[in-house]
């Protein structure tokens, strides 16, 4: 159902976990699953199809469009890739790292996935091929977290329990940039229309950015308790991200500043864009071709906010 420009999308049952989500090259909205072991899909027209991995305790955590067409994503329970081609077929491959649990995963410049071990303080590398490589960060402890392709020809991720944001090479070699703020906790991550990374800080309610050169500055939310979980860039320059702890979608202008007109029919309260009914818990977010927003809610749904619309 529509509600001025929010659209809802049931997408699964109550407690089934929606979380990661990408735009495939088929143009639907594929999801995870994370509760229910399963990837979805999101038709244009609305309609739903699930997909069983055969490991209902798998975890399903993050996915991405990989460049072979298929989508990529993390099964952070029991510690492998997944991949699935766009009708379905799935398949996945062991990470050689025990209990490393995957969780981030993007695309690389180098045509592998590459993506990140919660608890082995790891950065991985697969192919399309399923070969794994693995690179230890400098420290203990740090829960990397999303990942993203850089416009340096880099990857970068977030260190959450770390407070930093590291780049890592194509060669492996890894530099540790500490963010400002104690307690930041930062998660998503994601490479700007600017040349800058931008990312989210769950623990600080923050957004913060970060040069090539590792020169960071942080824009803090209105609300600080928002829990901002995920982000993803627009080529307009704006950065949607979602407040978890609050039901909302935030966005922030290139120039620092929370919300502001697209046009003379966006008009939107700086501190975020309230999402209608209880328990929305937004986790992950994309955008679409379109300049479509989506995002996936705990309770069991997406929702696509479309380009140029009004939200209350």
């Amino acid at each position: 159902m529509a509600r001025r420009g929010v659209e809802r999308f049931a997408v699964a049952e109550a407690g089934a976990g929606p979380y990661g989500v990408a735009v495939g090259p088929d143009g639907g909205v594929w999801f995870t699953l994370v509760h229910a072991g399963e990837i979805g899909r999101l038709a244009a027209d609305g309609t739903v199809a699930r997909y069983g991995l055969g490991a209902p305790q798998c975890g399903p955590s993050v996915i991405t469009a990989g460049p072979d067409g298929a989508l990529w994503f993390t099964r952070m329970r029991d510690h492998r890739i997944g991949r699935i081609d766009v009708d379905g077929t799935a398949s996945s491959f062991a990470v050689p790292t025990g209990d490393a649990g995957p969780y981030g995963i993007t695309a690389g410049p180098d045509g592998a996935l590459w993506f990140t071990e919660l608890n082995a303080d790891r950065i991985g590398r697969i192919t399309v091929d399923g070969e794994v490589t693995e690179y230890p960060l400098p420290q203990t402890g740090a829960f990397p977290s999303l990942i993203t392709a850089g416009p340096d020809g880099a990857l970068w991720c977030t260190l959450n329990q770390a407070n930093a944001v590291a780049r890592i090479t194509v060669d492996g070699e890894v530099a540790v940039h500490p963010l400002p703020t104690e307690g930041t906790a930062p998660v998503g991550i994601t490479a700007g229309a600017d040349g800058a990374l931008w990312f989210v800080g769950i623990g600080g309610g923050l957004v913060g950015r970060i040069t090539v050169d590792g020169e960071v500055a942080e824009y803090p939310l209105a609300d600080r308790a928002a829990r901002p979980h995920a982000i993803a860039a627009a080529p307009d320059g704006r950065l949607w991200f979602t407040e978890w702890g609050a039901g909302r979608i935030g966005v922030l202008a290139p120039d620092g500043r929370t919300g502001g007109p697209l046009d003379a029919s966006f008009d939107v309260p700086f501190d975020g864009y309230e999402l209608p009914g209880p328990g929305a818990e937004p986790h992950g977010i994309a955008l679409g071709p379109d300049g479509a927003v989506y995002a996936a809610l705990e309770r069991g749904e997406l929702v696509r906010l479309a380009p140029g619309g009004t939200y209350g």
